[in-house]
């Protein structure tokens, strides 16, 4: 099993025509990926065409979903436009939306939060790396790459990742599969202050899911949405988890990286929040050069 997406999962692209979705596209399909449409409006009628394969474009997410029963759709739209996007993608009644997109004004995800209020939706993003469900077939291929992620580094195995950053997602993915250890699925839940899924709504996934043995969840400063994930963790979760936290060196005020990775107060730090991790069970990594070696010594590999 995995979560959220999986070989089967059938994906719709919004913006596949621009160069940046057309190229993510293109490595999902040689992924195995199944993209079974894409929507750039006033393009419907064409195809996105890539090694044999003809993928049909609508000018609406409505029109896609209704001739292609797509589940699930991708967001590469600029961040002017990214809000109402997603809102479109909810409105055709979308399992899941990934947006990749990065920069979306604050102003327009309370928007798109207020308005998803009740829906069956579920938001990965926005600025996220996107997910990864890896397949079991030669290089993993075979699997579902729903975003930007590199297929390439994935395995299949027993480990959830959820986090924050894309790159330390990278890392973490990449020192497992060195190690022999592959994943169960991969989720970039984005840095953004207002996102649509967070640690907490991941774990509870991984600790339901009976392939998932054991997990590694970073973070960064600014919320506290990693305390109230530990803390949950501590009580209901009884797999293995490894934890690393960005930004130690941060200064107070100061927004880093990431538009939600900012210190407000004392339990925002890094310090803080490792502190928390580790007095709720979990394996804290110093550095993210251990953060796999970190889980396995947790888990007793």
């Amino acid at each position: 099993m995995s979560i959220l997406v999986d070989e089967t999962t059938t994906v719709l692209v919004q913006g596949i025509t621009g160069s940046f979705g057309a190229r993510h596209t293109q490595l999902s399909m040689d992924y195995g990926t199944r993209i079974v449409a894409g929507v750039t409006p006033a393009k419907g009628g064409q195809t996105f065409d890539h090694n044999g394969s003809k993928v049909p474009i609508f000018d609406t997410v409505a029109a896609a979903v209704r001739e292609s029963g797509a589940t699930v759709s991708v967001i590469f739209v600029p961040c002017a436009y990214a809000g109402d996007a997603i809102l479109e993608a909810v409105d055709a009644g979308l399992e899941l939306v990934v947006c990749i997109t990065e920069g979306i004004p604050v102003m327009d995800m309370m928007r798109v939060r207020a308005m998803m209020n009740g829906s069956k939706t579920r938001l990965v993003g926005p600025n996220c790396p996107g997910i990864v469900t890896p397949g079991r077939g030669e290089k993993s291929h075979g699997g579902c790459r729903i975003g930007i992620s590199p297929g390439y580094i994935h395995r299949r195995g027993n480990v959830g990742v959820v986090s924050r950053s894309g790159t330390l997602t990278y890392e973490a993915v990449w020192q497992l599969t060195q190690a022999g250890y592959g994943q169960s699925t991969c989720v970039g839940i984005g840095g953004d202050p207002i996102n649509g899924t967070s640690h907490l709504d991941v774990l509870k996934m991984f600790n339901d899911d009976p392939e998932t043995e054991a997990i590694i969840m970073i973070g960064e400063i600014g919320g506290n949405a990693e305390a109230e994930a530990a803390r949950w963790a501590k009580e209901f979760c009884h797999k293995p988890i490894a934890g690393f936290i960005a930004g130690a060196t941060a200064p107070a005020g100061r927004r880093m990286g990431h538009a939600g990775a900012i210190v407000g107060g004392e339990e925002d730090t890094a310090r803080a929040k490792k502190r928390i991790l580790a007095e709720c069970g979990i394996a804290v990594a110093d550095t993210p050069s251990v953060m796999a070696s970190t889980l396995l010594e947790r888990w007793g590999k």
